[in-house]
């Protein structure tokens, strides 16, 4: 006669029970196909892509303190690119130019009698525009009309310089100033630049032939 479950003692049905548990949790952590070994999985796949975001995250980490750091280098070259135009202009802005000259003379009490403006010479890099001046006024306020033209914001080079004293101030073609004891003249040469695809090739070299 077949003995029923329930008739067994109390802890042989515990044992089952318990066996029973231990088949049902061993399926679900190993065989592919049970939700439990199916969510571990998924698990660990969200895992290696939150690393792999991380190690994304750190190199794009990177590259945004090297964009700052660009943006910065970047202003501070617009910057001196902007103090370098004030200092050679692209164009000859000739009209600044001779209102820097005036001003200097203005402010040192000298008289700029003619200005005559020489042919441009090309460089390599840039164009020299020489001007051809003729000054007078006290010796003192001389030197310090050519020390103003040197603290100018363009660059201004002064050569061939020419002066004397006046010999006969009472005959001079040109109303003098009181106290004017000195004139002469120099070449007061200034710089403008233009793009390098535009710059002439300097003088001396051989230039191929255009077909």
């Amino acid at each position: 006669m077949a003995i029923s479950f329930r008739e067994y003692p109390w802890y042989l049905q515990a044992l089952v029970f318990f066996a029973l548990a231990l088949l049902v949790i061993g399926a679900g952590e190993y065989v592919p196909m049970f939700p439990v070994a199916a969510m571990r999985s998924s698990l660990q796949q969200h895992h290696m892509q939150e690393t792999d975001l991380n190690q994304q995250v750190a190199q794009l980490q990177v590259y945004e303190r090297r964009y700052a750091e660009f943006k910065l280098e970047m202003a501070a070259l617009e910057k001196q690119l902007d103090t370098l135009k004030t200092i050679v202009p692209e164009e000859k802005e000739l009209d600044e130019f001779m209102r820097l000259i005036q001003g200097a003379a203005s402010a040192s009490g000298v008289q700029i009698r003619t200005l005559t403006a020489n042919a441009v010479v090309p460089k390599e890099y840039h164009y020299e525009l020489p001007f051809q001046i003729t000054v007078d006024g006290p010796y003192f306020n001389i030197e310090d009309f050519f020390s103003r033209l040197s603290r100018l914001s363009r660059i201004i080079n002064v050569g061939d310089l020419s002066f004397s004293g006046f010999t006969d101030t009472k005959n001079s073609q040109y109303p003098l100033r009181p106290g004017t004891t000195v004139t002469g003249s120099c070449l007061v040469t200034t710089f403008f630049s233009k793009p390098a695809e535009a710059a002439p090739a300097p003088a001396g070299k051989n230039q191929p032939a255009r077909r």
